[in-house]
């Protein structure tokens, strides 16, 4: 059984996208993913959707390698919008059969919501693609440093938030390769009743946490030996600097966002 994680790995490109400061890409992904809970009209929805398709040209990502990372979460987003559809009953009926009504107001729900997260999706996922994880570590330094001007330990979650992005796919090959010995010792997930495929399931999670485990144990190792320590000082060997480019951008995604609010 084949499983492979597609979302949130990097491509390299030479794009206006991949040349911009880390922060910067941050800042702005940050921004137009809490802008579209803001998205209440149609003129906004297309606003929003124009903006995303043309960050998905500036990338220089191939449109293929976008679709394939927010698939999953664009299958999940086309569940929400049946439920909408069928749940929601404001407007005027278009469909009447029995139970099941359709209305205007179920449309426009289901249309509603599933997009404008889906361009949320969008820009989560080309910030991925154009950033690579050791400067996505960089950036969250960064931005999380005054937390250690107060005692907080800033460069801590930075350094698990990278090692959570650099687990990532070796704990998905490793469940993989669990899935795959299941299946060849005869314990397939998706064959026989309900209750035996959730029983299938407890022995991949055991063996995942195992490796889970063994990779933390060896992680700790290695740190001790690279005396590490937390709380100390370091410095950068590609420190971060940010350029008339990346201000511009910042400015392009306030303009942005006045102009969204506008289209209201």
């Amino acid at each position: 059984m084949a499983f492979r994680l597609k979302m949130g790995q990097y491509w390299p490109a030479d794009s206006l996208l991949h040349r911009m400061d880390a922060r910067a890409k941050v800042a702005c992904a940050l921004i137009i993913m809490v802008s579209v809970f803001f998205v209440h009209s149609l003129p906004q929805l297309l606003f929003s959707w124009a903006v995303a398709l043309l960050l998905v040209a500036l990338s220089h990502v191939p449109v293929t390698k976008v679709l394939q990372s927010v698939r999953p979460v664009v299958l999940m987003l086309c569940l929400l919008a049946i439920c909408n559809l069928l749940l929601v009953r404001s407007g005027d009926a278009l469909v009447s059969l029995g139970p099941l009504v359709i209305t205007t107001g179920g449309v426009w729900a289901a249309l509603l919501y599933s997009l404008r997260l889906v361009a949320a999706v969008l820009a989560a996922a080309l910030l991925l693609l154009t950033t690579t994880p050791t400067q996505l570590t960089d950036a969250f330094d960064a931005g999380l440093a005054p937390l250690s001007r107060i005692g907080l330990p800033g460069h801590e979650l930075a350094m698990v938030f990278s090692l959570m992005l650099r687990f990532i796919p070796t704990l998905a090959d490793e469940a993989s390769a669990i899935l795959d010995a299941q299946t060849a010792r005869g314990g397939a997930l998706a064959e026989g009743s309900p209750i035996k495929r959730v029983r299938a399931v407890v022995p991949v999670i055991v063996a995942l946490l195992a490796s889970s485990l063994r990779h933390a144990n060896g992680l700790s190792r290695a740190l001790d030996a690279r005396c590490y320590t937390g709380g100390a000082e370091r410095s950068h060997w590609h420190p971060l600097h940010m350029e008339l480019r990346d201000w511009l951008a910042l400015l392009v995604i306030a303009l942005y966002v006045v102009a969204l609010f506008l289209l209201r």
